[in-house]
């Protein structure tokens, strides 16, 4: 044990990034004091506990977890001496807001290097990752996987995605996914199956839970290539061979703006600027200069997401409910999505606006993302909410309701009225594509 005083460390997070950086960078050092967590994005994080089986010999009883809003308090309280930023899918002016909250209660403000958190492979590693929510990560993931398999050959390619440790943190420290019973059997949230269930459908096997270190050399044992698939527009937990980021011209300019996006951007091998078919001419030269500007290097691959639905005449003329994908809309600060560019494409008389309809921790989503637009998130943080969201759906007046989230929403709640789901996968524009990039580098 060292003499000196350990640094008392809090660590800012969402039940993610903070935990890996933890288990990275602090559980075996006895120079630091881990004494909290915060947690804030994620409703039900706080009040628990980061479990002795995963905090270490160094933390016998755990850490525990709280709001963030006490932030200040704690740090007077505890007599911090440092505050680590361990979240995503931020504007740079919320980090430097926080910063100054934390020097002003006494304490010092950390950012972590990547280069001490990416654990390093045996495996080849891709990494996947974004500068928004919502920017096209999960198409451009399967994407990945299908050119590996299908094309290259790879036969063991094995997924493994970003933390959404959302229940039992000790149960769920190495989760492996490869069927529809496993997801039912761990519980799996709406926001959880949203990113398991497509590559299960593909019959790949993905990989997640708590413990980095864990998941990685088990996912080596059944994998050739491993597909790192980020979460938010946060940086890869693994050290990639090769660095996918994908950019969102219908939200030009926020690949500079949000923390930590602008630093993957700034790190890409290649860029993935998506949804080129359905944004403006502005937004996609912003975009590109954008890109050009900060990292002169990255191959550029120019793509859309052009979307598909099983019946398209069923749409037209209909009074609609456009469910999307829930951190699209909140941590994205998206106003709508797939969604709904699906209804007026295949001509809907009306989006009807469910805010009136929404009961309960639903319409708290929406006090909390007032910049949602006149469509429902498909938030499913746990059962109540589940229940939640059915209720939201069912007690607003349509013809029929279009999902446009990456699930079979049916599997979870029972909608008591027509409904079709609005899919998207990732076109490439042009060249180079995916293929020729991914061949050139991992050809066999």
């Amino acid at each position: 044990m060292s003499s000196q005083r350990p640094v008392r460390t809090i660590i800012a997070g969402a039940a993610g990034r903070d935990f890996h950086d933890f288990n990275t960078a602090f559980r075996q050092d006895d120079t630091r004091q881990v004494v909290a967590f915060t947690a804030t994005q994620i409703p039900n994080i706080e009040g628990r506990l980061y479990p002795p089986a995963l905090s270490g010999p160094l933390y016998p009883e755990g850490i525990p977890i709280f709001p963030e809003s006490e932030l200040t308090e704690l740090i007077r309280k505890q007599g911090v001496d440092e505050v680590v930023f361990s979240y995503s899918d931020v504007s740079h002016e919320y980090v430097m807001h926080l910063a100054s909250r934390v020097l002003a209660a006494g304490a010092g403000f950390r950012l972590m290097s990547p280069q001490v958190t990416m654990l390093k492979s045996s495996k080849p590693i891709i990494s996947v990752c974004a500068v928004r929510t919502g920017s096209g990560k999960s198409q451009t993931s399967r994407k990945v996987l299908d050119i590996l398999k299908d094309e290259l050959g790879y036969q063991r390619v094995v997924a493994v995605r970003h933390p959404m440790p959302y229940g039992d943190l000790a149960a769920q420290a190495v989760q492996r996914f490869a069927s529809n019973d496993d997801m039912d059997q761990a519980q799996c949230t709406i926001e959880e199956r949203e990113e398991y269930e497509p590559y299960i459908d593909r019959g790949a096997v993905i990989f997640a839970g708590v413990d980095y270190e864990a998941i990685l050399r088990q996912a080596e044992q059944e994998a050739d290539i491993i597909i790192w698939d980020g979460g938010n527009n946060d940086l890869p937990f693994y050290r990639p061979d090769f660095h996918i980021v994908v950019v969102d011209p219908h939200r030009a300019g926020h690949e500079l703006r949000y923390h930590p996006g602008e630093a993957n951007l700034r790190m890409a091998d290649a860029v993935v600027i998506n949804k080129i078919d359905t944004a403006d001419a502005q937004g996609v030269n912003t975009v590109l200069n954008n890109v050009r500007a900060v990292n002169p290097s990255a191959i550029i691959v120019r793509a859309a997401s052009p979307l598909f639905v099983e019946d398209p005449d069923g749409i037209r003329g209909k009074r609609v409910l456009v469910i999307e994908d829930g951190p699209t809309l909140t941590h994205g600060e998206m106003a709508y999505g797939a969604g709904v560019v699906a209804a007026q494409q295949f001509g809907a008389a009306e989006i009807v606006d469910p805010h009136p309809y929404a009961v309960r921790t639903i319409a708290d989503t929406y006090r909390k993302y007032p910049t949602t637009g006149a469509v429902l998130p498909a938030m499913g943080y746990g059962r109540e909410q589940i229940a939640d969201l059915e209720e939201s759906i069912n007690r607003t007046p349509v013809d029929m309701v279009l999902i446009a989230t990456p699930i079979d929403l049916g599997r979870l709640v029972d909608i008591d009225k027509p409904s079709q789901r609005v899919r998207y996968e990732l076109q490439e524009i042009g060249r180079p594509t995916l293929s020729d990039l991914l061949r050139e580098r991992f050809g066999r």
